[in-house]
């Protein structure tokens, strides 16, 4: 025969007949299969309890115990081993019988043909071999899937460990990256207080020019980022005047000769490249380079006009010298704000960019209707508590910023300013009052 058969399996032939045995033991001994035979039922049912048999084939005719009965019972005890009966054709009935009660794989007819019954018995024990591969893999993708499942649950929670600890990491990170930032700004205010501690007439202007100039920026919908590089660019604006004699930083821009006005123009430039070096600021330098170009290209440094001008530039042009002829850095005398306002319009489309003069109407009219919105309260430093929130700059007679607005104070500082109040220079701190409700 041309397939092997499997020499693993186990055959169980009975009937009362010793030829009939005989004949089946020499037909199937030599296709390597493990043969056993039992000449009675009762004998049978005996090997099967010692012996793991994988297949069963029974005579129908029988004393004591026929076939029918006999396979009924091993389906009963051994359902895993499959059953065949020998019968005659003259045996119907007991044949439908045993289909009935043995749940028989297949009937062969007696006298069979020997390749008829070997092949049938090879398909057997292959259908059980399927059958048995089959089982085993559906136990194998159960303990997989069940693996999986304990897999996938101790990721899930492993990820939602791991999001947590990154939550957390990256929450802390964003705390101190606001410190710093909140740090950084306050050191670039510091240092902008510095330059306007040259003359007491100018203290406030790069700190007023700034906020105005971050609020315009916002009504024009600047990105964030940008918005900050003009605040940043504004506080220190004035930076490249940090060489000028005394009198040249307080004499009206109007009044200069033409030798003191060549230094002066040279300032916007020498502010760029004394921020060069400092890679935060490598955008707000190259605003500060522009801030006194005009939009019709008669300004300086470099006599840009219209949209070359930085957008940034020509928005802090516009707080600049609106606040410059109120403290009289600019004319030869001081204009009242709704003059200065005046002044302003007066420049729109020459020295001034159209859209940002609107911008700087919609910013004083909301910063004027709103000016009373959020109360604030005067104090003295033994009234202050720690959560407070200062509502303008801190500044002593001199000028000098000490302390930022909207810096919460905290038992630290408090007595800090008490201290200082103590070596002489009283201080009245202006704080935001608590809203009802407001922790």
């Amino acid at each position: 025969m041309s397939e092997t058969p499997d020499t693993t399996a186990t055959i169980l032939f009975v009937d009362d007949e010793a030829n009939i045995l005989s004949s089946l033991k020499r037909l199937f001994r030599p296709l390597g299969y493990r043969i056993l035979t039992a000449e009675s039922g009762s004998e049978g049912l005996d090997i099967l309890q010692r012996e793991p048999v994988d297949l069963v084939v029974s005579d129908m005719r029988m004393p004591e115990m026929n076939g029918a009965q006999f396979l009924e019972q091993v389906r009963a005890r051994w359902p895993a081993t499959l059953r065949i009966l020998l019968t005659g054709y003259a045996e119907i009935d007991a044949t439908i019988e045993a289909i009935n009660k043995g749940h028989i794989y297949r009937y062969v007819s007696k006298p069979w043909e020997d390749n008829d019954i070997t092949l049938t018995i090879r398909h057997a024990l292959q259908q059980k071999q399927l059958e048995r591969d089959k089982q085993r893999l559906e136990e194998l993708t159960y303990r997989q899937n069940e693996e999986l499942k304990e897999l996938n649950a101790s990721l899930e929670t492993k990820v939602r460990a791991r999001t947590e600890e990154l939550r957390q990491t990256m929450s802390f990170l964003e705390a101190a990256h606001e410190k710093l930032k909140q740090g950084f700004i306050t050191s670039i205010r510091v240092f902008s207080n510095l330059i306007e501690m040259r003359e007491g007439g100018m203290a406030g202007h790069s700190r007023r020019v700034a906020e105005l100039s971050r609020a315009i920026a916002w009504q024009m919908e600047m990105r964030e980022p940008d918005v900050q590089d003009v605040f940043l660019a504004a506080l220190l604006h004035d930076v490249g005047k940090i060489g000028f004699p005394d009198y040249l930083l307080v004499k009206p821009f109007s009044t200069l000769t033409a030798e003191e006005r060549g230094a002066v123009i040279k300032h916007p430039a020498k502010g760029q490249t004394v921020l060069m070096a400092l890679e935060q600021l490598h955008n707000a330098a190259k605003l500060i380079r522009s801030h006194h170009e005009h939009f019709d290209g008669s300004g300086y440094p470099d006599r840009l006009a219209g949209l070359e001008i930085p957008l940034g530039a020509r928005i802090i042009a516009v707080a600049n010298e609106y606040d410059s002829v109120q403290i009289g850095t600019m004319l030869n005398k001081h204009l009242k704000q709704a003059d200065a306002l005046l002044f302003i319009q007066d420049g729109r489309g020459r020295r001034y960019d159209p859209a940002v003069v609107d911008a700087f109407i919609s910013v004083i009219g909301a910063n004027t209707e709103t000016a009373h919105v959020r109360p604030e309260l005067a104090l003295h430093p033994e009234q202050l508590r720690p959560g407070m929130v200062l509502s303008r700059d801190l500044l002593t007679k001199q000028g000098e910023l000490l302390l930022s607005k909207d810096y919460r104070l905290d038992e630290l500082l408090i007595g800090q300013i008490r201290n200082f109040e103590q070596q002489g220079d009283k201080l009245t701190l202006y704080v935001y009052e608590k809203r009802p409700g407001q922790a």
